[in-house]
C-alpha cells in the first residue's frame, strides 16, 4: 500500500495488513481509494526511512505492465503490479470514422467548405493520436506513482524485436537460436505472442514447443520469420519434412488459418516500437534515472526465476537483476475510458439526431464514471453495491460493478468514494505458477527444433 506522510509527502510503502493497523488506531486517513493510498497523520518524510522504490515498465500495444519493486543486491522484491490497458484502437477508429465524414462532405453535395492547408505540416516528432496516447498514460501513470511513493529509478523496455530484421532482414540460420546467452530470444518472444504459445497445429499448450518451419528448410523453405511457428514436440516429429499442405491436407480450415497467421502483418510490433522511442525520451524529462534493456533479456530473466508470462511480471523481470523474490499476488487493471464526449447528441444509423444529451455532465453532485458506493435498504436492489455510476437528471442512477449493471439506484443511497479520473479499475490474480521445465540454453517452454 502507497503511503504518504501527513503533508503529502511519499514514504517507504507498507504492507495491507500495516495499513490497516494504522487506519483502525487513527494514525491515518485513506487519501485515495484506488489504487488505494493512505496519509499518516502524526509523521513526515524527514522523520521516516525511507530506502525508495523502483518501477519496471513493459511497453505493449494493447496493455502495458508497470511494477513497483524494492531492489538490494541485485535481489528484487515487488510491492505493486499495474496493468494499463491502452485504448489506441478506440481512437483509431474513431478518427477513421471522422475522416470518413470529411471525406462524404467534400465529395456531396453539400454546404462548400473552402480547403485549408495551414494546418497539414506535421512538427518533428509527431505521433499519431492512438500512438500518442500510448506514451502519455504510461508517463501519466509513472509520474502518479511518483506522487504516491519515493520512486528512485525506471527501467523500461526500449526494445523487444526488430520488425525489419525479422521480416526482410538478413536469414536467420537454425543454430543462431542456440547460440550465446540471449540469442534467439528476441525471435523466440516473438513467435510466442504471435502464435499465442499455444502448437499452431494442435493447439496445445502448457507444453515444450518447438521452433517449426511452414515451408521445410530441406524443400527450400527459408529461415524468415513469416515461415517460421510454434509447434509442440509431437507434432513437429509427425510433420517432419512434409509440405504443410500435404500435413494438413484433411484440415483446411487449420491450413488456411496458420497460412494466413503467418502472413499476419506486424502491426502490434510496428506500434509498440514506433511509440519506444517517444516513451524513453518522454520518461527522461521526468528527472529520474532511466535504464533501458531488451525484450530478450526480459525473458531470459524470466526463465531464470521460473515466473511465468504476464505484462506485470515482464515489468517486474526489466534490466538487470540476479534474482526476484517475491511479487503481488493481485493485480489491478486500469482501463484507459476516456473523460466522456464533447457531442451532445445521439445519432440514429442514418447520422440524425436521435436523443439529446443534457449539457450539465454533474447531477446531484455526482457524473458519470464517479466511483461509487451505494447501500440501498429494501427493495430489489437491496445490498451494498461498489462500481462505476452512470448519472441521470431524474436522479435514478446505473451503477456497474465487477458483477454487473444495476438499475435505477437512488442518489439518496449513494457515497462518493473517488471522482472519475479517465480509467476503469478492476482487479484480478496474478499469474503465479511457475515454469513446468527447468530453464536451460532455449529457455523454458520453447526448444529449438526444424525440419
Amino acid at each position: 500500500m502507497f503511503v504518504l506522510d501527513k503533508h503529502g509527502q511519499p514514504v517507504q510503502p507498507t504492507s495491507p495488513a500495516y495499513a490497516r493497523k494504522l487506519l483502525c488506531s487513527g494514525r491515518a486517513v485513506v487519501h485515495r481509494h484506488t489504487p488505494f493510498v493512505i496519509r499518516l497523520k502524526d509523521r513526515t518524510a524527514a522523520d521516516s526511512v525511507v530506502a525508495g522504490v523502483q518501477v519496471g515498465i513493459d511497453p505493449g500495444s494493447r496493455h502495458t505492465g508497470l511494477a513497483v519493486f524494492t531492489e538490494r543486491d541485485g535481489s528484487r522484491t515487488g510491492r505493486y503490479a499495474l496493468q494499463l490497458d491502452h485504448r489506441g484502437g478506440a481512437i483509431r477508429d474513431k478518427l477513421t470514422a471522422r475522416s470518413r465524414y470529411r471525406r462524404r462532405r467534400r465529395s456531396k453535395n453539400l454546404r462548400y467548405r473552402s480547403p485549408r492547408f495551414s494546418n497539414r505540416t506535421k512538427p518533428k516528432g509527431w505521433l499519431a493520436p492512438s500512438l500518442r496516447h500510448r506514451v502519455d498514460t504510461t508517463v501519466s501513470w509513472v509520474a502518479r506513482l511518483t506522487r504516491w511513493a519515493p520512486v528512485t529509478a525506471v527501467h523500461v523496455e526500449k526494445v523487444s524485436f526488430d520488425t525489419h530484421a525479422l521480416s526482410a532482414g538478413r536469414p536467420l540460420e537454425g543454430v543462431e537460436y542456440q547460440q550465446g546467452t540471449l540469442a534467439g530470444y528476441e525471435v523466440r518472444e516473438y513467435l510466442l505472442a504471435k502464435w499465442g504459445r499455444t502448437c499452431a497445429y494442435c493447439g496445445a499448450s502448457g507444453l515444450p514447443l518447438n521452433l517449426d518451419h511452414i515451408h521445410p528448410r530441406s524443400r527450400g523453405g527459408s529461415d524468415r520469420i513469416s515461415n517460421l511457428t510454434l509447434a509442440c514436440i509431437r507434432c513437429n516429429q509427425t510433420k517432419n519434412a512434409t509440405p504443410v499442405q500435404e500435413f494438413l491436407k484433411d484440415k483446411p480450415a487449420l491450413l488456411a488459418k496458420i497460412l494466413k497467421q503467418a502472413k499476419a502483418p506486424l502491426r502490434d510490433a510496428a506500434a509498440v516500437n514506433t511509440t519506444r522511442r517517444a516513451l524513453w525520451q518522454a520518461l527522461k524529462t521526468t528527472g529520474l534515472p532511466v535504464a533501458g534493456a531488451s525484450g530478450g533479456r526480459t525473458k531470459w530473466n524470466r526463465s531464470r526465476t521460473g515466473a511465468a508470462k504476464s505484462h506485470t511480471l515482464d515489468a517486474l523481470h526489466v534490466g538487470h537483476l540476479d534474482t526476484v523474490t517475491t511479487w503481488p499476488s493481485t493485480v489491478l487493471a486500469a482501463k484507459a475510458t476516456g473523460r466522456g464526449t464533447y457531442c451532445r447528441t445521439r445519432t440514429d444509423r442514418y447520422g440524425f439526431p436521435r436523443l439529446r444529451l443534457p449539457r450539465t455532465k454533474q447531477v446531484k453532485g455526482f457524473a458519470t464514471g464517479d466511483l461509487v458506493r451505494a447501500t440501498v435498504p429494501t427493495g430489489k436492489n437491496t445490498g451494498v453495491h461498489t462500481g462505476r455510476v452512470a448519472v441521470r437528471s431524474t436522479g435514478s442512477f446505473n451503477i456497474t460493478t465487477r458483477h454487473g449493471t444495476v438499475q435505477g439506484i437512488g442518489h439518496r443511497h449513494v457515497r462518493l468514494l473517488q471522482r472519475a479520473d479517465g480509467y476503469g479499475y478492476t482487479t484480478h490474480p496474478e499469474v503465479r505458477q511457475r515454469a513446468a521445465f527447468p530453464p536451460g540454453p532455449e529457455g523454458p517452454g520453447l526448444h529449438a527444433g526444424g525440419n
